[in-house]
C-alpha cells in the first residue's frame, strides 16, 4: 500500500515538473517570436535600402558604361 502511494506522488511529482518545464519553454519561444519581430522592423529599413542599391547597381550595369564609368572617370582625373 505504502509503494503505490510513493509511486503516485513521483507521477504527481514528475507531471508538475513537466508541466513546468513546458510552460517554461512556452513562454520562451513567445519570448524569441516577440524578439524576432523587433529585430526585423529594426532592419527593415536597411534592408530595403540595400535592395534598392542593390537594383540601382544592375540597372547600372545592364545599360552598360553609363553614368557608373564617367562617374570613376571624373574621379580618377580629379585625383592625378
Amino acid at each position: 500500500m505504502l509503494m503505490l502511494v510513493v509511486w503516485i506522488a513521483v507521477a504527481v511529482l514528475s507531471l508538475v515538473v513537466l508541466g513546468v518545464l513546458a510552460h517554461g519553454l512556452l513562454g520562451a519561444f513567445q519570448r524569441l517570436g516577440r524578439e524576432l519581430e523587433a529585430a526585423e522592423r529594426e532592419v527593415r529599413p536597411f534592408l530595403e535600402q540595400a535592395q534598392a542599391t542593390a537594383a540601382r547597381a544592375a540597372a547600372l550595369q545592364a545599360g552598360g558604361h553609363g553614368a557608373g564609368g564617367q562617374e570613376v572617370g571624373r574621379r580618377t582625373a580629379d585625383a592625378g
